[in-house]
């Protein structure tokens, strides 16, 4: 009862009780025929909530990202829908996020045993499928770039897809370094299965029976000997230094000042270099104004927009779109997708 009254918002157990006697006649207590334990799966329901957002979203773009990069045993994603395990505080659970035609929210399936933890779960699902941005406001200054105009009109609703967790999304960029967007995923799937802890899903009808592992802690990782799993010796250096560093700061993604100081402290860890902390920076911290200028993928999109950049000059070109450069690199990097094969942008 403790933590549904939390997660309802009120400041105190007694002003939940007085509510609660108010509107029912009976005290909490009462009210309740039996303890739950919280702790049994099988009593743990399944909360649906709404994640409203201001239109439009472009649930497409936002879903096929994330579906080429869905990490095996950890997440699962169709067009219809997105589910994954989570853990937060020492919790498991489940959630499942999918679109609502014609209405301006999403539906989150929840399966946790803390309520408590509710309103946490919310905002980081809010912050995954980027719900908190006004894109109609940041397309309407795009749109005043001409080069931008034409591929923002033709993609209304383009966000940046972020993560449930900064340490995951930063493991997954290091593993995804000049190497194919599926090699990447079989490599991140390893390392799940290997060294993340198991999930049991109980009796959920919903559930994708696939998923049974949370994400490996860094504390896990910065013991594990991740060459055995295929992962290059550069790539397994630059994982532990990043594993040794949340370990020892457990603070390093939440408490940052600004962009540059973001990237500062990220190219500091081996292994790291300006794309990935831009990139860090762009889909899991929600930097606006983050941008991997040296990205191939903006350099080739800007060529076939008809102005053929180098870095340097995309650096330049790119202050008229701040603060929204992020998305301005989804638009190009969505532009660029479009124009591959289905080959091509399982390589890119």
């Amino acid at each position: 009862m403790t933590d549904v009254a939390m997660a309802a918002g009120f400041a105190s157990i007694r002003r939940f009780n007085d509510t609660i006697y108010k509107t029912y006649g009976r005290s909490p207590s009462e009210l309740r025929r039996q303890k739950t334990q919280l702790a049994d799966a099988v009593q743990v329901p399944t909360i649906a909530l709404k994640l409203p957002f201001s239109p439009p979203l472009n649930w497409a773009a936002l879903i096929q990202f994330l579906m080429l990069r869905a990490t095996p045993g950890l997440e699962s994603a169709t067009m219809e829908r997105y589910q994954r395990v989570i853990s937060l505080n020492g919790c498991h659970g489940l959630v499942e996020v999918r679109p609502i035609a014609e209405q301006n929210y999403l539906i989150a399936n929840i399966y946790i045993p803390k309520v408590s933890l509710l309103a946490q779960i919310v905002e980081r699902l809010r912050q995954m499928f980027d719900l908190n941005a006004n894109v109609a406001d940041i397309s309407a200054h795009l749109q005043q770039d001409s080069v931008l105009a034409p591929i923002v009109a033709a993609q209304p609703g383009l966000r940046i897809p972020g993560t449930w967790d900064p340490f995951e999304l930063s493991v997954r960029a290091i593993l995804g370094q000049q190497i194919s967007v599926i090699a990447a995923t079989t490599l991140a799937g390893r390392l799940v299965s290997t060294y993340g802890e198991p999930f049991t899903i109980a009796d959920l009808p919903w559930a994708d029976a696939s998923l049974r592992f949370v994400f490996p802690k860094p504390e896990t990782l910065v013991k594990a000997d991740l060459t055995k799993l295929g992962i290059p010796r550069s790539k397994t250096a630059a994982i532990l230094s990043l594993a040794a560093a949340v370990v020892e700061r457990s603070s390093l993604f939440t408490y940052v000042q600004t962009l540059d100081d973001v990237v500062q402290t990220l190219c500091q860890l081996p292994g790291i270099g300006e794309w990935t902390a831009h990139y860090i920076a762009m889909c899991a911290l929600r930097e606006p104004d983050a941008f991997p200028a040296n990205d191939l993928g903006l350099l080739r999109a800007m060529k076939h927009l008809g102005e053929p950049v180098t870095k340097a000059r995309l650096l330049q070109r790119s202050h008229v779109w701040r603060p929204w450069r992020a998305y301005a690199a989804m638009h190009l990097w969505s532009f660029d997708s479009a124009r591959l094969t289905d080959k091509e942008r399982l390589s890119a």
